[in-house]
């Protein structure tokens, strides 16, 4: 770029500059959000129940005295990333402090939506470091994806191998189920009504087919996902675990959930998995059987640029970790017919994701 003689290049150039630094230090929004919730700094403020002043929070945190001085800087970023606020004590104490915003309720403990099992999956060291990898991946001629790259095994091999993977993704899942289902349920009547079985394939450990179940006690609610996921679950009432690969076969149901599942396979396997979504409820037509999918349909611009990016985050997240896409309306809907569907439509908009029924 030659050098700027104007003001308006000049200007340009430091824009770009900005815009450099910007991208190139956002990690470090990450890694100070990992480091509130290791301090459990949400939940002292909560449990306070009130805004608390500077000295009562680095007093509560579990630090040593001499590094208290460098929580005022902690909490300055993070007020600016909106996860805490600033206001006064109380209507009679000019004093501020620091209160809790709708993201930083998010990541309270034990609280029905909470993320916070999402946020520890997503910034561990397993999941971090597969990102080194991808321009290597990109330039090599191997079939494998960068999270190979860097464990020697594919995330799902890694997950079988690794418990404490495995919880953590299994724990991550549940807790995003959270606000999904609260969605669901407020739209329940045109999505389960009138039904008898439903069938969700790889429903992990089963917190949305649960609240499905418990919403409709007259429908026989299965989680079908593979045995070390399962294993030792109990079902209750109309809910029920079952052991299996949805490659292989999924049993009958009238309706058919994959929540957050496609998104994690190519287009091939993909076809594979609603190819057999298609079998298990094509005995059911004459009932209206379908198939419900929870997934990102990319460029829907409901929801603005940080539903947009959030999405672009992600596609790029499937690439790194599992060979996975996520897609547009376009590409979704190639899948549906390549699977011999005959027809689909998106019935809600849930954030960064969408529901979208397909009919057989």
């Amino acid at each position: 770029m030659e050098l700027p003689n104007g003001k308006e290049s000049t200007q340009e150039l430091l824009d770009a500059q900005t815009h450099i630094w910007n991208h190139i230090f956002k990690f470090i929004n990450t890694m100070s959000l990992q480091c509130a919730i290791q301090l459990d700094i949400s939940n002292i403020i909560h449990k306070h129940g009130k805004p608390m002043t500077l000295i009562e929070l680095t007093n509560a945190l579990p630090i040593s005295k001499a590094n208290s001085q460098y929580i005022s800087r902690l909490m300055h970023l993070l007020v600016h990333l909106d996860f805490f606020i600033k206001v006064n004590i109380s209507d009679d104490d000019p004093k501020e402090g620091y209160w809790l915003t709708p993201a930083s309720h998010l990541l309270l403990k034990d609280k029905p939506l909470s993320i916070l099992p999402f946020v520890q999956v997503i910034v561990d060291p397993i999941l971090i470091e597969p990102w080194h990898y991808l321009s290597k991946w990109l330039a090599s001629d191997h079939h494998q994806t960068p999270f190979e790259m860097a464990h020697g095994q594919t995330f799902w091999e890694q997950a079988e191998r690794v418990p404490r993977l495995n919880d953590l993704f299994n724990e991550a899942m549940a807790s995003d189920a959270g606000l999904v289902n609260l969605v669901l349920l407020r739209n329940s009547k045109q999505l389960f009504g009138g039904f008898e079985s439903l069938m969700d394939v790889g429903g992990g450990t089963g917190a949305t087919a649960r609240a499905i179940s418990e919403a409709f006690p007259e429908l026989k609610c299965t989680v079908l996902d593979l045995p070390l996921v399962v294993v030792g679950l109990k079902g209750i009432k109309n809910l029920s675990f079952l052991e299996g690969d949805m490659f292989d076969a999924i049993p009958h149901a009238d309706v058919v959930l994959l929540k957050w599942i496609l998104h994690d396979w190519n287009d091939e396997a993909s076809v594979r998995i609603l190819k057999k979504c298609k079998d298990a409820i094509s005995n059911n037509k004459d009932k209206g059987g379908k198939v419900i999918i929870i997934d990102m349909i990319l460029n829907n611009h409901v929801g603005g640029d940080k539903v947009i990016e959030d999405q672009l985050f992600y596609d790029m997240a499937m690439m790194a970790y599992v060979d996975g896409k996520e897609r547009t309306e376009e590409e979704w809907a190639k899948l549906f017919f390549d699977a011999g569907f005959s027809s689909y439509k998106i019935a809600l908009e849930l954030g960064v994701r969408s529901l979208i029924e397909v009919y057989p």
